[in-house]
């Protein structure tokens, strides 16, 4: 939770500087986060778990878990590279991808610290999944008013 609180500070900290870029501009680099995340979520994880074990499988091998994982994150990548079109329609997503990987990211890394064989997920998959989580809460922007154009 820790994390969690100082994500949150990050943001607020970021969002109480008056923004240096338009609304627009901010669509059109999380239209790009999207896509890119989207894109790693899809073809990207499975090679960094063959490439990188240590930092992005928690199991040796293909096991079940792996499998589980890589369908789900494989999933969510499709509806972020859809979400890329129109990000505003797509708000509800959006944040549901950045708490997630907030909360993802918090277990794994309570997780690493309490058993040391996985400390090396700390600079893998845990740091991704809190970069993908800031990325998208500083590139979203706030409230209801917002064109979706």
């Amino acid at each position: 939770m820790v994390l969690a609180a100082r994500l949150m500070y990050t943001v607020q900290c970021f969002e109480g500087a008056k923004d240096t870029m338009t609304v627009a501009d901010r669509v059109k680099y999380l239209r790009i986060a999207l896509l890119v995340m989207g894109l790693i979520f899809i073809f990207g994880i499975y090679p960094l778990t063959i490439v990188w074990p240590s930092g992005w499988s928690w199991n040796p091998g293909q096991s079940e878990y792996l499998q589980m994982i890589l369908g789900i994150y494989a999933t969510l990548g499709v509806f972020l590279v859809i979400a890329s079109r129109n990000p505003m329609a797509h708000r509800s997503l959006i944040w549901f991808t950045v708490w997630s990987s907030v909360v993802h990211g918090g277990i794994m890394a309570a997780q690493a610290f309490a058993n040391t064989q996985y400390m090396g997920h700390l600079w893998g998959d845990v740091s991704a999944l809190f970069v993908v989580a800031i990325v998208l809460a500083l590139l979203t922007p706030r409230g209801g008013g917002v064109s979706t154009t």
